[in-house]
């Protein structure tokens, strides 16, 4: 019994991924980076081009989760992501890729209880708590209001 748990723990020793936390981190920071120059660069030229910085910036917003979609679509978001980890994840590409992942994985199923159900597994939840804090903010905020304490 004990020379196969020595063999097991050997065995997985040699099949288990050694990972730098060093280099992960500045892969993720550059490409994290990059995909915030990336957005950058998309408000400044939409400004040059004459629209006003609000716009801009909801245009963005729209050109990098399109550009998630299109990438998570041609399976090349989850080998970005797997060589430059939360440096794609955090950034609203992150959010994008984690709705549109499992509705391809689950398009088998069908349009309802494939595509839609999987729609709303990691959206769901954010949109729900998203809804409940600013009602909450909202009360409290008109609360404080009356009592002339309000921000």
């Amino acid at each position: 019994m004990e020379v196969n748990k020595k063999l097991y723990e050997n065995y997985v020793k040699e099949i288990t991924p050694v990972h730098s936390k060093g280099v992960n981190m500045l892969w993720a920071f550059l490409v994290g980076g990059l995909i915030c120059a990336l957005g950058q660069l998309v408000i400044n030229t939409l400004i040059a081009y004459g629209m006003d910085r609000d716009s801009a910036m909801a245009w963005n917003q729209l050109f990098l989760i399109g550009l998630s979609i299109l990438l998570t679509g041609l399976n090349i978001f989850p080998k970005i992501t797997k060589f430059a980890g939360a440096g794609t994840l955090v950034p609203i590409t992150g959010f994008a890729n984690s709705v549109v992942a499992p509705m391809l994985e689950f398009k088998v199923e069908g349009q309802v209880f494939g595509i839609g159900v999987k729609a709303f597994t990691i959206s769901g939840p954010v949109i729900l708590y998203g809804i409940l804090s600013t009602w909450i903010l909202g009360i409290l905020a008109y609360v404080l209001g009356l009592w002339n304490l309000g921000w």
